[in-house]
């Protein structure tokens, strides 16, 4: 009994250092949350650190943002794009979105239910490669896209980003792997041929990895800087929102727009805040059920 009671205390013990070590992380991990939330409806301008909480709040950093109450000067202002930057970035996010989906889940499909020559090799060749960090092949992608007339476009964003996903398909394809084969080879005695397999009955079946696959197309499209950078340029018109509100807050310009750069990284983490909740039952679902094979 007193070793089952000191156990006892020592777990109790060690659950509450862990509270405590999660509640810490958690103020950590917020804190800048919450100063770029009161930043955006502060009325004076530039970035005060010290006196974050608004001596008066107001909602004319989102106004002056989304433009409304803008004279036509003011409308064609370099930064005063930001619904033109949202829109682009939705755009290219969606398009991503559904092609990355249809590429991932139809490599993963075919790695999981196909046998055929070097199929082994291509998935370790895919895997050594996505080690290797994306930007490393900037240049190239660059120069093919400038080769075409591509650069400064959003078609090349969607042509890249949507490219880029089809090595990802290892979770997706440890998800395929836990559905049994017996229920494909059924479906063959009855005349179903392999896309009506993969349509009609593996895909209603794989409704968490196809959430997930989902959630991390838009996501990425949607963050994503570096590359966009590198390739738009001079066209603010064509600016995505992670680009478009890195320029607002360029040395020349952090002191007088600071305060809608903050409005603008509220409003774009609704989307896919929004998304994330709605899907997260899915989502985490689908993280449980990815075991690779």
């Amino acid at each position: 009994m007193k070793i089952e009671r000191s156990m006892s205390s020592a777990r109790r013990t060690g659950d509450i250092f862990s509270y405590i070590g999660l509640v810490l992380l958690s103020i950590v991990w917020l804190l800048p949350i919450v100063s770029i939330i009161l930043q955006s409806f502060k009325v004076e301008n530039g970035a005060h650190y010290k006196n974050v909480w608004p001596k008066k709040w107001t909602l004319n950093n989102y106004k002056e943002l989304l433009r409304i109450g803008y004279s036509k000067e003011q409308k064609e202002a370099s930064y005063a794009k930001f619904d033109e930057w949202f829109l682009n970035t939705f755009f290219v996010a969606v398009l991503v979105c559904l092609i990355s989906t249809f590429f991932v889940l139809s490599v993963s499909y075919t790695m999981s239910r196909m046998r055929f020559k070097m199929r082994r090799t291509f998935m370790n060749v895919a895997l050594i490669l996505g080690m290797f960090p994306g930007f490393m092949s900037m240049i190239a992608i660059y120069m093919i896209l400038k080769s075409f007339g591509l650069t400064e476009t959003l078609t090349s964003l969607i042509l890249v980003y949507s490219g880029s996903t089809g090595l990802g398909f290892y979770v997706a394809k440890g998800f395929f792997d836990t559905i049994p084969k017996a229920i494909d080879e059924a479906a063959w005695i009855d005349g179903a041929t392999k896309w009506q397999v993969f349509t009609k009955i593996t895909m209603p079946l794989s409704k968490p990895i196809i959430v997930y696959t989902v959630l991390g197309g838009f996501s990425s499209a949607w963050m994503d800087f570096i590359f966009v950078n590198y390739v738009m340029g001079a066209r603010t018109d064509k600016y995505t929102v992670a680009l478009g509100l890195y320029k607002m807050i360029d040395s020349e310009h952090i002191g007088q727009y600071y305060n809608q750069f903050c409005a603008g990284a509220v409003l774009v983490s609704i989307p896919l805040g929004a998304l994330f909740v709605a899907m997260q039952k899915y989502y985490t679902e689908g993280l449980s059920g990815a075991v690779k094979g």
